[in-house]
């Protein structure tokens, strides 16, 4: 056997291998892992992102204050609010019941953002 047609016969070999083991210590996520996993909103630079977000009934959404100001997540219809989130904390609200979550900075009224559960 030539040195060049090892080569290729050992990377023949290896390549199968090393793509099992990719596949057992990383295993793809099932569609359900990825619903489960809690959402996000950003309030940075005195807003909401997004400021309008989509999301299935029984969803867990987490907004982050990444601004060096307090702010308070209040809903409009008075369904959820927050305390004073400082920078870094974090508040998470589970929506139960379809429909369209109005929601607003009581500290900065002109901060508003939406939640559509469906």
């Amino acid at each position: 056997m030539t040195k060049r047609k090892f080569l290729f016969s050992g990377l023949a070999l290896m390549l199968p291998l090393a793509l099992a083991t990719i596949l057992i210590l990383h295993p793809t996520r099932a569609k359900s892992e990825d619903k489960a996993s809690p959402l996000e909103v950003r309030v940075d630079n005195f807003t909401f992102g997004p400021d309008t977000l989509t999301v299935p009934v029984n969803s867990t959404v987490t907004w982050v204050n990444k601004d060096d100001l307090p702010h308070v997540i209040a809903s409009s219809d008075g369904v959820f609010k927050s305390k004073a989130l400082d920078t870094d904390d974090k508040y998470s609200y589970t929506f139960t019941k379809a429909g369209t979550y109005g929601y607003y900075c009581s500290i900065h009224p002109k901060m508003v953002g939406k939640v559509i559960v469906q």
